[in-house]
Protein backbone atom coordinates (compact mmCIF):
# COMPACT_ATOMS: atom_id res chain seq x y z
CA UNK A 1 0.00 0.00 0.00
CA UNK A 2 1.09 3.13 -1.15
CA UNK A 3 0.48 6.88 0.60
CA UNK A 4 0.83 8.33 -2.93
CA UNK A 5 -1.44 10.02 -4.97
CA UNK A 6 -3.57 7.94 -7.30
CA UNK A 7 -5.60 9.34 -10.17
CA UNK A 8 -8.09 11.74 -8.19
CA UNK A 9 -10.18 13.45 -11.48
CA UNK A 10 -13.03 12.45 -13.21
CA UNK A 11 -13.21 10.39 -15.47
CA UNK A 12 -11.52 6.70 -15.94
CA UNK A 13 -8.59 7.35 -14.14
CA UNK A 14 -10.87 6.75 -11.03
CA UNK A 15 -9.87 3.91 -9.12
CA UNK A 16 -12.84 1.31 -8.64
CA UNK A 17 -14.53 1.25 -5.20
CA UNK A 18 -17.29 -1.08 -6.09
CA UNK A 19 -15.29 -3.65 -4.70
CA UNK A 20 -14.96 -3.69 -0.88
CA UNK A 21 -11.80 -2.47 0.95
CA UNK A 22 -9.03 -5.27 1.04
CA UNK A 23 -6.87 -3.48 2.52
CA UNK A 24 -4.98 -6.36 4.71
CA UNK A 25 -4.59 -6.04 8.88
CA UNK A 26 -3.25 -7.81 12.03
CA UNK A 27 -6.34 -10.23 11.82
CA UNK A 28 -7.49 -9.70 8.15
CA UNK A 29 -4.45 -11.65 6.50
CA UNK A 30 -3.90 -11.29 3.09
CA UNK A 31 -2.44 -14.43 1.06
CA UNK A 32 0.65 -14.14 -0.73
CA UNK A 33 3.17 -16.61 -2.54
CA UNK A 34 5.55 -16.85 0.28
CA UNK A 35 2.51 -17.29 3.02
CA UNK A 36 0.00 -15.08 4.59
CA UNK A 37 0.73 -11.39 5.33
CA UNK A 38 -0.55 -9.25 9.01
CA UNK A 39 0.28 -5.49 8.91
CA UNK A 40 0.10 -4.67 12.38
CA UNK A 41 -0.71 -0.73 12.40
CA UNK A 42 1.41 1.67 14.72
CA UNK A 43 -0.04 4.88 15.17
CA UNK A 44 3.07 7.29 15.07
CA UNK A 45 5.17 4.28 15.11
CA UNK A 46 5.23 3.90 18.34
CA UNK A 47 6.86 0.94 20.01
CA UNK A 48 7.96 -0.42 22.95
CA UNK A 49 10.84 -1.52 23.79
CA UNK A 50 8.42 -5.00 25.08
CA UNK A 51 6.54 -4.34 22.02
CA UNK A 52 8.97 -4.54 19.48
CA UNK A 53 10.12 -7.99 21.00
CA UNK A 54 6.30 -9.36 20.63
CA UNK A 55 6.63 -8.75 17.17
CA UNK A 56 10.33 -10.32 16.78
CA UNK A 57 8.61 -12.97 18.62
CA UNK A 58 5.65 -13.38 16.71
CA UNK A 59 7.96 -13.27 13.38
CA UNK A 60 10.13 -15.78 14.51
CA UNK A 61 7.69 -18.82 15.41
CA UNK A 62 4.84 -17.98 13.46
CA UNK A 63 6.32 -16.23 9.65
CA UNK A 64 9.67 -16.08 8.38
CA UNK A 65 11.60 -14.74 11.06
CA UNK A 66 11.92 -10.78 9.11
CA UNK A 67 9.84 -7.71 9.88
CA UNK A 68 8.88 -5.80 7.28
CA UNK A 69 8.16 -1.61 7.86
CA UNK A 70 5.69 -0.25 5.55
CA UNK A 71 5.45 3.78 3.70
CA UNK A 72 3.00 4.66 7.10
CA UNK A 73 5.39 3.73 9.68
CA UNK A 74 3.90 0.40 9.98
CA UNK A 75 5.11 -3.59 10.70
CA UNK A 76 3.94 -6.56 8.35
CA UNK A 77 5.22 -10.52 9.35
CA UNK A 78 5.64 -12.33 5.78
CA UNK A 79 5.33 -16.35 5.15
CA UNK A 80 2.80 -16.57 7.93
CA UNK A 81 1.57 -19.86 8.45
CA UNK A 82 -2.49 -20.80 7.77
CA UNK A 83 -4.15 -20.91 10.98
CA UNK A 84 -1.99 -18.29 13.04
CA UNK A 85 -4.25 -15.84 12.62
CA UNK A 86 -5.79 -16.45 16.50
CA UNK A 87 -2.44 -16.83 18.37
CA UNK A 88 -1.44 -13.38 16.83
CA UNK A 89 -4.05 -11.80 17.80
CA UNK A 90 -3.27 -13.00 21.09
CA UNK A 91 0.32 -12.10 21.50
CA UNK A 92 -0.51 -8.72 19.82
CA UNK A 93 -3.98 -8.08 22.33
CA UNK A 94 -1.55 -9.00 25.32
CA UNK A 95 1.03 -6.67 24.04
CA UNK A 96 -0.74 -3.49 24.04
CA UNK A 97 -0.81 -3.33 19.88
CA UNK A 98 -4.17 -4.42 19.78
CA UNK A 99 -6.55 -2.33 21.40
CA UNK A 100 -9.25 -3.00 19.34
CA UNK A 101 -10.64 -5.71 17.11
CA UNK A 102 -12.91 -3.75 15.02
CA UNK A 103 -10.80 -0.46 14.69
CA UNK A 104 -7.39 -2.75 13.81
CA UNK A 105 -7.48 -1.47 10.56
CA UNK A 106 -8.61 2.29 10.81
CA UNK A 107 -5.87 3.23 13.16
CA UNK A 108 -3.45 4.26 10.24
CA UNK A 109 -1.46 7.51 12.05
CA UNK A 110 1.51 8.91 10.87
CA UNK A 111 3.51 11.19 12.99
CA UNK A 112 7.31 13.24 12.50
CA UNK A 113 9.57 10.93 13.88
CA UNK A 114 12.45 13.13 15.35
CA UNK A 115 9.47 14.86 17.34
CA UNK A 116 10.46 16.30 20.40
CA UNK A 117 13.94 14.75 19.81
CA UNK A 118 16.14 17.43 17.79
CA UNK A 119 14.15 20.23 18.64
CA UNK A 120 13.10 21.37 15.10
CA UNK A 121 9.85 21.18 15.41
CA UNK A 122 6.84 23.31 17.26
CA UNK A 123 4.91 20.47 19.75
CA UNK A 124 5.62 17.00 20.90
CA UNK A 125 2.70 14.99 18.53
CA UNK A 126 2.97 11.90 20.34
CA UNK A 127 0.56 13.28 22.80
CA UNK A 128 -1.70 13.73 19.48
CA UNK A 129 -0.94 10.14 18.29
CA UNK A 130 -2.43 8.51 21.35
CA UNK A 131 -5.27 10.93 22.13
CA UNK A 132 -6.05 10.52 18.24
CA UNK A 133 -6.08 6.71 18.14
CA UNK A 134 -8.31 6.62 21.38
CA UNK A 135 -10.82 8.08 19.80
CA UNK A 136 -10.93 6.69 16.68
CA UNK A 137 -10.90 3.39 19.12
CA UNK A 138 -13.67 4.67 20.97
CA UNK A 139 -15.93 5.60 18.37
CA UNK A 140 -18.05 3.07 16.60
CA UNK A 141 -18.58 4.97 13.23
CA UNK A 142 -14.88 5.20 12.51
CA UNK A 143 -15.16 1.34 11.50
CA UNK A 144 -16.73 2.79 8.70
CA UNK A 145 -13.18 4.22 7.86
CA UNK A 146 -11.22 2.32 4.92
CA UNK A 147 -7.92 0.73 5.95
CA UNK A 148 -6.09 3.71 3.52
CA UNK A 149 -7.86 6.52 5.24
CA UNK A 150 -4.80 8.39 6.52
CA UNK A 151 -4.07 10.59 9.15
CA UNK A 152 -0.94 13.14 9.33
CA UNK A 153 0.10 14.72 12.67
CA UNK A 154 3.35 16.89 11.62
CA UNK A 155 5.21 19.01 13.99
CA UNK A 156 5.78 21.72 11.96
CA UNK A 157 8.38 20.94 9.97
CA UNK A 158 6.62 19.76 6.85
CA UNK A 159 7.95 16.05 6.96
CA UNK A 160 4.75 13.90 7.31
CA UNK A 161 2.59 16.56 6.45
CA UNK A 162 4.02 16.16 2.37
CA UNK A 163 2.66 12.17 2.43
CA UNK A 164 -0.56 12.75 0.65
CA UNK A 165 -3.01 12.12 4.00
CA UNK A 166 -6.57 12.73 3.95
CA UNK A 167 -6.59 14.81 7.46
CA UNK A 168 -2.97 16.29 8.37
CA UNK A 169 -2.66 18.47 11.37
CA UNK A 170 0.40 20.58 10.94
CA UNK A 171 1.76 22.55 14.54
CA UNK A 172 2.59 26.44 14.47
CA UNK A 173 4.68 28.21 16.17
CA UNK A 174 2.23 30.12 18.08
CA UNK A 175 0.85 27.44 19.76
CA UNK A 176 -1.91 26.44 17.19
CA UNK A 177 -2.61 24.25 14.52
CA UNK A 178 -3.18 23.87 10.71
CA UNK A 179 -5.67 21.41 9.46
CA UNK A 180 -5.44 20.19 6.00
CA UNK A 181 -7.74 18.49 4.36
CA UNK A 182 -7.06 16.00 1.52
CA UNK A 183 -5.01 17.80 -1.33
CA UNK A 184 -6.13 21.40 -0.41
CA UNK A 185 -3.68 24.07 -0.78
CA UNK A 186 -4.58 26.13 2.26
CA UNK A 187 -5.95 25.00 5.57
CA UNK A 188 -7.96 25.76 8.52
CA UNK A 189 -6.24 27.35 12.02
CA UNK A 190 -7.77 25.52 14.64
CA UNK A 191 -6.10 25.81 18.67
CA UNK A 192 -3.87 23.34 19.72
CA UNK A 193 -6.17 21.74 21.95
CA UNK A 194 -8.82 21.06 20.06
CA UNK A 195 -6.50 19.67 17.09
CA UNK A 196 -7.47 15.82 17.13
CA UNK A 197 -11.16 16.58 17.83
CA UNK A 198 -10.83 18.76 14.56
CA UNK A 199 -9.43 15.96 12.72
CA UNK A 200 -11.75 13.60 13.99
CA UNK A 201 -14.40 15.52 13.27
CA UNK A 202 -12.90 15.86 9.39
CA UNK A 203 -12.91 11.89 8.80
CA UNK A 204 -16.83 12.36 10.07
CA UNK A 205 -17.45 14.81 7.54
CA UNK A 206 -15.95 12.69 5.00
CA UNK A 207 -17.86 9.85 5.68
CA UNK A 208 -21.60 11.96 5.67
CA UNK A 209 -20.26 13.45 2.53
CA UNK A 210 -20.07 10.22 1.20
CA UNK A 211 -23.86 9.17 2.46
CA UNK A 212 -25.45 12.39 0.84
CA UNK A 213 -23.93 12.11 -3.02
CA UNK A 214 -23.80 8.44 -3.00
CA UNK A 215 -20.14 8.36 -3.83
CA UNK A 216 -18.00 5.33 -3.23
CA UNK A 217 -14.31 6.49 -2.37
CA UNK A 218 -11.80 5.45 0.40
CA UNK A 219 -9.90 8.57 0.57
CA UNK A 220 -10.88 12.40 0.81
CA UNK A 221 -8.85 13.33 -2.48
CA UNK A 222 -11.43 10.43 -4.75
CA UNK A 223 -14.14 12.54 -3.44
CA UNK A 224 -12.98 16.06 -2.55
CA UNK A 225 -10.21 15.98 -5.19
CA UNK A 226 -8.88 19.95 -3.99
CA UNK A 227 -9.72 19.49 -0.23
CA UNK A 228 -12.74 22.30 -0.36
CA UNK A 229 -15.80 20.54 -0.58
CA UNK A 230 -15.63 19.83 3.39
CA UNK A 231 -14.51 23.07 4.50
CA UNK A 232 -17.30 24.98 6.31
CA UNK A 233 -18.68 27.69 3.93
CA UNK A 234 -17.58 30.94 5.37
CA UNK A 235 -14.73 29.14 7.52
CA UNK A 236 -11.35 31.27 7.07
CA UNK A 237 -8.43 29.61 5.75
CA UNK A 238 -4.60 30.24 5.32
CA UNK A 239 -1.61 29.06 2.76
CA UNK A 240 0.46 26.30 4.25
CA UNK A 241 3.51 26.53 4.88
CA UNK A 242 6.43 24.49 2.61
CA UNK A 243 6.09 21.02 3.49
CA UNK A 244 9.34 19.12 2.15
CA UNK A 245 8.56 15.71 2.89
CA UNK A 246 12.51 15.29 4.44
CA UNK A 247 12.81 11.88 6.52
CA UNK A 248 15.31 11.81 8.59
CA UNK A 249 18.86 11.11 7.90
CA UNK A 250 20.76 8.13 9.18
CA UNK A 251 23.04 8.69 12.17
CA UNK A 252 23.03 10.30 15.30
CA UNK A 253 20.60 13.47 16.47
CA UNK A 254 21.34 16.08 18.66
CA UNK A 255 18.68 18.09 19.74
CA UNK A 256 19.10 21.31 22.61
CA UNK A 257 19.13 20.74 25.95
CA UNK A 258 20.70 17.31 25.92
CA UNK A 259 18.29 15.77 23.80
CA UNK A 260 19.78 12.68 21.67
CA UNK A 261 18.73 9.67 19.86
CA UNK A 262 19.85 7.41 16.85
CA UNK A 263 18.24 7.17 13.28
CA UNK A 264 18.44 3.75 11.68
CA UNK A 265 18.52 2.53 7.84
CA UNK A 266 16.57 -0.93 7.68
CA UNK A 267 17.28 -2.55 4.12
CA UNK A 268 14.53 -2.29 1.66
CA UNK A 269 12.61 -1.53 5.68
CA UNK A 270 13.46 -5.29 6.24
CA UNK A 271 14.93 -6.46 9.27
CA UNK A 272 15.25 -10.20 10.65
CA UNK A 273 14.07 -11.01 14.36
CA UNK A 274 18.15 -10.57 15.20
CA UNK A 275 18.63 -7.26 13.63
CA UNK A 276 15.18 -6.27 15.47
CA UNK A 277 16.31 -7.65 18.42
CA UNK A 278 19.18 -5.50 18.80
CA UNK A 279 17.40 -2.25 17.78
CA UNK A 280 14.80 -3.52 21.17
CA UNK A 281 17.98 -3.66 23.36
CA UNK A 282 19.48 -0.10 21.87
CA UNK A 283 16.17 1.25 22.40
CA UNK A 284 16.45 0.32 26.15
CA UNK A 285 19.75 1.96 26.52
CA UNK A 286 17.58 5.38 25.39
CA UNK A 287 14.29 6.32 26.30
CA UNK A 288 12.61 2.64 25.83
CA UNK A 289 10.65 3.48 22.60
CA UNK A 290 11.48 2.49 18.82
CA UNK A 291 9.52 4.82 16.30
CA UNK A 292 9.14 3.03 12.88
CA UNK A 293 9.55 5.82 10.40
CA UNK A 294 7.32 5.77 6.77
CA UNK A 295 10.99 5.95 5.15
CA UNK A 296 11.04 2.89 6.26
CA UNK A 297 13.91 3.02 9.32
CA UNK A 298 13.36 3.69 12.88
CA UNK A 299 14.76 6.46 15.18
CA UNK A 300 15.99 5.68 18.83
CA UNK A 301 14.80 8.91 21.09
CA UNK A 302 17.09 9.24 24.13
CA UNK A 303 19.91 7.26 22.54
CA UNK A 304 23.35 9.27 23.33
CA UNK A 305 26.37 7.76 21.24
CA UNK A 306 28.49 9.42 22.81
CA UNK A 307 27.12 7.75 26.10
CA UNK A 308 26.58 4.31 24.81
CA UNK A 309 29.67 4.43 21.96
CA UNK A 310 29.01 1.06 21.33
CA UNK A 311 26.22 0.90 19.84
CA UNK A 312 26.83 2.58 16.38
CA UNK A 313 29.14 -0.25 15.51
CA UNK A 314 26.83 -3.22 16.60
CA UNK A 315 23.99 -1.73 14.73
CA UNK A 316 26.22 -1.25 11.67
CA UNK A 317 27.65 -4.57 11.54
CA UNK A 318 24.42 -6.09 11.89
CA UNK A 319 23.83 -4.62 8.18
CA UNK A 320 21.71 -1.61 9.93
CA UNK A 321 22.12 1.59 7.94
CA UNK A 322 24.07 4.69 9.97
CA UNK A 323 25.84 6.34 6.75
CA UNK A 324 23.85 8.80 5.55
CA UNK A 325 25.68 8.96 2.41
CA UNK A 326 25.11 4.84 1.66
CA UNK A 327 23.32 4.36 -1.75
CA UNK A 328 20.88 2.13 0.95
CA UNK A 329 19.85 5.63 2.27
CA UNK A 330 16.03 5.57 1.30
CA UNK A 331 16.18 2.85 -0.86
CA UNK A 332 12.84 0.99 -1.43
CA UNK A 333 11.67 -2.06 -3.03
CA UNK A 334 8.73 -4.05 -3.37
CA UNK A 335 8.62 -7.65 -2.58
CA UNK A 336 8.81 -8.98 -6.12
CA UNK A 337 9.76 -12.70 -6.92
CA UNK A 338 9.35 -15.48 -5.70
CA UNK A 339 6.78 -13.61 -2.96
CA UNK A 340 4.27 -11.64 -5.24
CA UNK A 341 3.12 -13.27 -8.73
CA UNK A 342 2.44 -10.45 -10.08
CA UNK A 343 5.86 -9.35 -10.10
CA UNK A 344 8.23 -9.23 -13.02
CA UNK A 345 11.02 -9.68 -11.77
CA UNK A 346 13.53 -10.21 -8.87
CA UNK A 347 13.63 -6.64 -7.63
CA UNK A 348 15.51 -6.92 -4.33
CA UNK A 349 18.20 -9.19 -6.10
CA UNK A 350 18.51 -6.61 -9.08
CA UNK A 351 18.12 -3.44 -6.94
CA UNK A 352 20.78 -4.85 -3.98
CA UNK A 353 23.43 -5.12 -7.28
CA UNK A 354 22.81 -1.97 -8.30
CA UNK A 355 23.32 -0.40 -4.99
CA UNK A 356 26.62 -2.77 -4.11
CA UNK A 357 27.82 -1.12 -7.69
CA UNK A 358 27.26 2.43 -6.48
CA UNK A 359 29.66 4.10 -4.48
CA UNK A 360 28.65 6.90 -1.28
CA UNK A 361 26.98 9.99 -2.48
CA UNK A 362 28.76 13.57 -2.17
CA UNK A 363 25.31 15.42 -1.09
CA UNK A 364 21.73 13.91 -0.40
CA UNK A 365 20.28 11.68 -2.91
CA UNK A 366 16.60 11.37 -3.88
CA UNK A 367 14.45 8.30 -2.55
CA UNK A 368 14.30 5.30 -4.94
CA UNK A 369 12.13 2.24 -5.05
CA UNK A 370 12.49 -0.72 -7.38
CA UNK A 371 9.13 -2.47 -8.15
CA UNK A 372 7.98 -5.64 -9.70
CA UNK A 373 4.68 -4.59 -11.61
CA UNK A 374 2.49 -1.64 -12.43
CA UNK A 375 1.00 -1.16 -9.12
CA UNK A 376 3.99 0.07 -7.50
CA UNK A 377 3.25 -1.33 -3.89
CA UNK A 378 4.89 1.23 -0.65
CA UNK A 379 6.51 4.05 -3.52
CA UNK A 380 6.83 6.56 -1.82
CA UNK A 381 5.74 10.28 -1.63
CA UNK A 382 6.91 13.55 -2.93
CA UNK A 383 9.72 13.72 -5.54
CA UNK A 384 11.57 10.06 -6.07
CA UNK A 385 12.88 7.63 -8.83
CA UNK A 386 11.23 5.14 -9.74
CA UNK A 387 12.82 1.92 -11.24
CA UNK A 388 9.40 -0.24 -12.82
CA UNK A 389 10.60 -3.49 -13.61
CA UNK A 390 8.97 -4.27 -17.62
CA UNK A 391 9.55 -7.34 -19.81
CA UNK A 392 12.47 -6.11 -21.02
CA UNK A 393 14.02 -4.46 -18.01
CA UNK A 394 13.75 -1.76 -16.29
CA UNK A 395 12.16 1.87 -16.97
CA UNK A 396 14.19 4.61 -14.76
CA UNK A 397 11.71 7.69 -14.14
CA UNK A 398 12.29 10.55 -11.57
CA UNK A 399 8.52 11.31 -10.29
CA UNK A 400 7.51 14.78 -9.49
CA UNK A 401 4.42 15.67 -7.37
CA UNK A 402 3.10 17.64 -10.38
CA UNK A 403 2.81 14.80 -12.13
CA UNK A 404 5.67 15.41 -14.42
CA UNK A 405 8.26 12.56 -14.91
CA UNK A 406 10.81 11.57 -16.95
CA UNK A 407 11.71 8.13 -18.16
CA UNK A 408 14.38 6.09 -19.70
CA UNK A 409 14.12 2.53 -20.79
CA UNK A 410 17.04 0.58 -19.67
CA UNK A 411 17.90 -3.43 -19.61
CA UNK A 412 18.48 -5.05 -16.14
CA UNK A 413 22.31 -4.20 -16.56
CA UNK A 414 21.70 -0.64 -17.45
CA UNK A 415 19.59 0.17 -14.62
CA UNK A 416 21.97 0.80 -11.92
CA UNK A 417 23.87 3.39 -13.75
CA UNK A 418 20.17 5.51 -15.04
CA UNK A 419 18.99 5.04 -11.12
CA UNK A 420 22.92 6.14 -9.71
CA UNK A 421 22.15 9.14 -12.09
CA UNK A 422 18.60 9.85 -11.69
CA UNK A 423 18.75 9.97 -7.48
CA UNK A 424 22.18 12.68 -8.02
CA UNK A 425 19.08 15.22 -9.87
CA UNK A 426 18.69 16.71 -6.34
Amino acid sequence: MSPSPDPAGPGPGVPDRARGDACPGALRLHTADDGSLARVRLPGGLLTERQALVLADAAEQLGDAHLETTSRGNVQLRGLSEGCGQDLGARLRAAGLLPSDRHERVRNIVASPLAGVDGNGHADVATWVRELDAALCAADWTTALSGRFLFALDDGRGDVAGLDADVTLIASPDGSALLRLGRATTGVRVPAGQAVAAALRAAGDFLALLGETGTKAWRIREADPDGTRLIPPGQPVVPLPALPAAPPQAGPVTGPDGRHGLSVGLPFGRAAVAQWRLLAAAAADGAGELRVTPWRGVVLPGLDPARSPGWAGRLAAAGLGLDPHSPWELAMACTGTPGCAKSLADVRGDAARALAAAGRAGGRLLPVHWSGCERRCGHPAGEWVDALATPDGYRVAVRRPDGTSTDQATTTQQMADAVARARRTK
